[in-house]
Parts: structure tokens; C-alpha cells; sequence
């Protein structure tokens, strides 16, 4: 792919009208209330693993609908109340094995990794949650289960689930609720927009290549899944394509970031195929925090900056919790 699909100066300048459904908070408030009022309280035990300089804890909560989603958290050894970084995981992963998540912990942070609901199958080491839904006429993914309304769709579960976490991470008296931030990379980048726009508890952001984000653009630009899967699906059920993106702007990450107020770290790679900067960038130039920055890889592909981001991440959010 050559460096961008446009010039970074016209990036930067990309703030494309995005359909947004005058209903939109309306459905979301709807959303949260109802499962909100099925919860039960967060449960933490104990997990069995080598790690002897960290608490590790197997983590279960109330998602949407109050069902049962799992997680890590993962902690240092005592301290006073600490931040928390709330991280959600890429497209097809799992909660995997807590070895893989010591980053954050080892930072001084409560480090709370929450599983995707259904996925968990397609890299690392597994995923640990069910999603008890049926939808109708798919294509292989998560990309078009329940397209057929919002209330139906897919990823109003995941938002859902992930909302909810921060309540219960709130509950934790060793997490200082009012120094709770969010992560993750590509699907994890898209519900931590989702997340900070909607839970006001959220005192930072730092979406790196987020996906779910200016879905029409995405889906007609895109030339690598999981995007083309809705693009298959809408090759074969051509009378839904209106349907279809009725539904996803529900869930489009730009207009998440419009309502998004607390300090947000994006990080966009150039030479990505799978989230177009475009996409990264019409999120980011939309998001109305006052405090909201953009790190630019210019020859990284979907990897975006790995560990140097993370390092960029550790700084920013020392100077903001």
C-alpha cells in the first residue's frame, strides 16, 4: 500500500459528515439502563498461575443483559487505591493467560483486560465468554451478526459489556475511581471511543488504529477484512444496504468521539490496510476533547507502534492521572 490513501495535511483537515441517528443518545441511555438494572456485583478469585510478583485475579462481571463476561486484572503486590487502565482487545481475541497482559501492572497500574464476548478464536490464547445471541443471516465474523437492527447488533452487546466494566471497576477499593482510563488497539481503539464517550467516569482515552470508525467510507475503501465482510454481506442481501448502515451508525466511532470530553492519546498508522487512517482520522477530528492528540506512524501498517506507543502511552497518562 503506498503512504496513506491521502497527504497527512489533508488528514488532518478530514472531518467528514458521518449519518448519526437523532436517536442516538436516547438508545444508548435506553441501552445502559436496562442492562444496568440486571446486574449483579463483580466477582474476583484467585487465578492459578507462575506470576509470584503481581496479584493476578480471574474476573467475572455483568455485561448486556446481565450476562456474565470474564476478565484479568492484574495488580501490584499492595499500595494505596491506584489508577486503572481498562483495556479491550482486538478483532478475534481473547482474554488469553495473564502472562500476556504484565505491561501495565508492572507500571504501577491496576490493569483490568476485559474478554470479547464470542471471540477469542482467531489469535492468542483463547477467549472465556459466551455470547448466548442468534442473529440472522450472517457473513463469517462479527461484522454483520444482528445488522438487521441496533437493537439486535452485535457490537451493542460488546459496548455494552465494556460500559459496565468501568462500573464495576469503580467497586474495586484497591482502584482509585476517579483516575480510571481506557486502551486498546484496532477493535480495542474502537470500544475505548465507544467507552469514553459513554461513561463519564472515564478520566482518559488512548485508542490506538481504532477501528469501527466511519463505517461507510470503511466499508466502501477498505481493501482487508473484517470490513469486507460487510461489504460480502450487502453484495448478497442488496436490499439492506440502507438497513445496514442505519444500524451502524449507532456504533460508528465518529460519533462517539463527538461526545467524548476527557483527555484522549489516538495513534494512527499510514501505511495501514486494515483501519484506513482516514477512518482514524475522521474519529479524531471529530472527538471534542480539548485534550486530544494524535500519534503518527508514517510506515507502520496495522501493528501501529507496539511497545514505542505504549511507551508514549505511559508518559501522556502520568502527566493527566
Amino acid at each position: 500500500m503506498p503512504l496513506s490513501e491521502m497527504p497527512v495535511e489533508q488528514l488532518r483537515e478530514f472531518r467528514p459528515e458521518v449519518l448519526e441517528p437523532d436517536d442516538f443518545d436516547a438508545f444508548w441511555t435506553r441501552t445502559l439502563a436496562d442492562s444496568r438494572a440486571q446486574t449483579a456485583p463483580p466477582e474476583l478469585r484467585t487465578a492459578e498461575t507462575p506470576l509470584t510478583e503481581l496479584v493476578v485475579e480471574d474476573l467475572t462481571f455483568s455485561g448486556f443483559g446481565g450476562e456474565r463476561i470474564r476478565g484479568w486484572v492484574i495488580r501490584p503486590l499492595a499500595g494505596a487505591p491506584r489508577p486503572a487502565v481498562v483495556e479491550f482487545l482486538g478483532y478475534g481475541g481473547g482474554r488469553g493467560i495473564p502472562g500476556e497482559h504484565l505491561r501495565w501492572a508492572s507500571a504501577g497500574y491496576v490493569h483490568v483486560v476485559m474478554d470479547t464476548r464470542g471471540q477469542g478464536g482467531s489469535w492468542g490464547s483463547g477467549g472465556a465468554t459466551p455470547d448466548p445471541h442468534g442473529s440472522g443471516s450472517t457473513t463469517p465474523g462479527y461484522m454483520t451478526r444482528g445488522i438487521e437492527s441496533a437493537d439486535t447488533y452485535y457490537y451493542r452487546r460488546v459496548f455494552t459489556d465494556a460500559a459496565l466494566l468501568i462500573d464495576a471497576v469503580q467497586q474495586f477499593d484497591f482502584v482509585d475511581p476517579d483516575r480510571i482510563s481506557v486502551t486498546g488497539g484496532s477493535q480495542g481503539g474502537g470500544i475505548s471511543i465507544a467507552v469514553a464517550a459513554l461513561h463519564p467516569a472515564v478520566r482518559a482515552a488512548m485508542p490506538d488504529v481504532p477501528f469501527l470508525c466511519h463505517f461507510r467510507h470503511s466499508v466502501e475503501r477498505t481493501p482487508e477484512h473484517p470490513f469486507r465482510e460487510i461489504e460480502q454481506y450487502l453484495s448478497v442481501h442488496r436490499d439492506q444496504v440502507r438497513t445496514a448502515f442505519d444500524t451502524l451508525a449507532y456504533f460508528d466511532g465518529v460519533n462517539f468521539a463527538r461526545r467524548i470530553t476527557a483527555p484522549t492519546l489516538f495513534s494512527v498508522a499510514l501505511m495501514d490496510t486494515i483501519v484506513l487512517p482516514s477512518s482514524v482520522f475522521a474519529a479524531f477530528n471529530h472527538c471534542a476533547s480539548i485534550d486530544a492528540q494524535i500519534e503518527v506512524y508514517p510506515f507502520n501498517g496495522h501493528e501501529g507502534g507496539q511497545t514505542a506507543q505504549w511507551v508514549r502511552q505511559t508518559a501522556w497518562l502520568a502527566e493527566r492521572l
